[in-house]
């Protein structure tokens, strides 16, 4: 099974430097490729790839299309049986590739895998951007097995199994190349943020399994391209989430549904203006009125993939998180 591992870089020389030394080192060149796609940086990044590790090869994108288009242009130039897509801020680990090669090789029908994604800066955390696989709500609020909303959980072992999930991570996201390209890739009109949440919803209702595999461990920094804290995240979730339930809901479910997120969505606007942050506020407004510009756009695409009805297992995370206290992926099973 060919491996090709493609790590999509902007302007990003510090992170190649620190990170791509743990990619090289427990990575096998029988078997695997690793590429750097460059989304048209201007910094010296692809001059520094170049130089330092020549065994990696450079695609170099014309424009900056963000996550979406970069890893679709991107791809069209990589031949492997399996895309591993690794953001630049990501230490893997020994032997991480071996578990999830061989969930491949031995479940046809798995098409994407995400293993354990821990917080860099504190090894025994989990990290935000994907923790231990992910699941959505009723309304499309999405949350992690090992994180609720900014709630994080210590990693003590209890997510070290192998089991289906909703979304895998694009911070750390294994694919079938035949089902990526079936699929028509991300969905260039988000940009960055939640396509891997939209790609995973088309792959379940063509049929495909999701997997978490908590025996391959990988530490990601989060947040190097955008904070947490930075409202342009804020405008791209808020707006993509919708997107995807567009696109992806079961027919009767698709007004009733949006029509419940665009009030949920108020009141998250409501709390961040009550917390002092008002260009949060207006994030989500902004969101919701590109969202409106684009209704027509996503509901054509909407043709494109069967739709399965059961989609959630957790009527509200917004509910259970504020209202009923609880705080970790455990707690919301009981």
């Amino acid at each position: 099974m060919k491996i090709a591992i493609v790590i999509l870089n902007w302007n990003g020389k510090q992170l190649l430097e620190k990170f791509l030394p743990s990619i090289l080192k427990y990575s096998n060149f029988d078997h695997e490729e690793i590429y750097v796609a460059d989304n048209a940086s201007t910094d010296d990044s692809v001059a520094f790839v170049k130089q330092k590790h020549p065994q990696i090869k450079i695609i170099q994108n014309n424009i900056n299309g963000g996550f979406a288009k970069g890893y679709n242009d991107a791809l069209k130039h990589v031949d492997a049986d399996i895309y591993a897509l690794v953001n630049s801020d990501i230490e893997v680990t020994d032997g991480w590739l071996n578990p999830i090669i061989s969930t491949f090789e031995n479940e046809s029908n798995t098409a994407i895998i995400q293993p354990k994604i821990l917080d860099y800066k504190n090894k025994n955390k989990f990290e935000y951007a994907g923790a231990a696989g992910g699941f959505i709500d009723k309304f499309g609020y999405p949350y992690c097995r090992g994180r609720i909303f900014s709630e994080i959980e210590t990693d003590m072992n209890q997510y070290n199994d192998e089991t289906e999930i909703f979304w895998a991570s694009g911070a750390c996201f294994f694919i079938r190349s035949t089902v990526f390209h079936q699929l028509n890739g991300f969905d260039e009109d988000y940009f960055a943020h939640q396509e891997e949440i939209d790609l995973c919803w088309r792959a379940k209702n063509s049929s495909k399994t999701i997997k978490y595999v908590g025996t391959s461990t990988v530490y990601h920094v989060g947040g190097a391209t955008l904070k947490e804290a930075n409202p342009t995240k804020t405008f791209l979730n808020f707006r993509n989430s919708l997107f995807t339930l567009v696109k992806n809901l079961p027919e009767n479910r698709l007004i009733p549904i949006i029509v419940s997120r665009l009030v949920l969505d108020g009141f998250a606007g409501l709390k961040f203006l009550m917390e002092l942050k008002p260009m949060h506020f207006m994030a989500i407004l902004k969101a919701h009125f590109s969202f409106y510009r684009q209704f027509s756009k996503m509901l054509k695409k909407r043709n494109k993939s069967p739709k399965k009805a059961d989609y959630y297992t957790i009527k509200s995370i917004v509910w259970q998180y504020f209202i009923l206290g609880k705080k970790s992926y455990k707690a919301l099973l009981k």
